[in-house]
Order: C-alpha cells, then sequence, then structure tokens
C-alpha cells in the first residue's frame, strides 16, 4: 500500500482535495450529517478525517471539508473510541458503495 506523511492534517486535506476528493470529517457538530443517512458518491473518491478522541477534529479543518458525518448515538454517553468509531464508518460506507455497485 502506497502512504504520505504530511506534517500536519490540513496540508493532507488541502493534498486531498487538490486531487478530487470529497473530504468529510466525522465529528459531533451542527449541520453534520447522520451516518445511517449519508449516501456517499460511488463517482468520486472520498477521504474522511477522524479527529483525536478528546479534541475532534481541527476547526480548521472542519471549515473547508466538503461536509461532516455524525454516528447516530443514544443514551448519556455521546463519545466513541477512535477505533470503534473508524470501524462503523468504514463499513457502513463500504457497505453503501457495494450496494451501489449491485
Amino acid at each position: 500500500m502506497e502512504w504520505q506523511y504530511f506534517p500536519t492534517t490540513m496540508e493532507a486535506v488541502n493534498e486531498l482535495k487538490a486531487n478530487g476528493y470529497d473530504i468529510f470529517t466525522i465529528e459531533q457538530a451542527q449541520g453534520s450529517h447522520m451516518l445511517d443517512a449519508f449516501r456517499p458518491s460511488a463517482e468520486k473518491p472520498l477521504a474522511l478525517v477522524f479527529g483525536n478522541e478528546v479534541s475532534g477534529v481541527d476547526a480548521e479543518v472542519m471549515k473547508i471539508a466538503d461536509g461532516c458525518i455524525e454516528i447516530p448515538q443514544s443514551g448519556m454517553k455521546h463519545s466513541l473510541n477512535i477505533s470503534v468509531s473508524t470501524g462503523i464508518v468504514v463499513w457502513d460506507i463500504f457497505c453503501k458503495l457495494k450496494a451501489q455497485q449491485a
């Protein structure tokens, strides 16, 4: 697998945007799309930005992202471990893209 290092998330996001990616942050934020209602495009590459478990996604990255996805949650605790969040979101999007191909 090819990979590239960027000193900051902003630099990585700017590079991805320049290469035609849709950028979606995973965060609890005003105006976010609930994951169960989010429909990814099969026509355009998608990059997901997950934030720090304590401080979330950087505010500057949030400003330039194409949108924000939120994992619907019930109850008092509204935070998930980053590895759990990543698994939930990636699996959900994988299933939706696979269904679009059928």
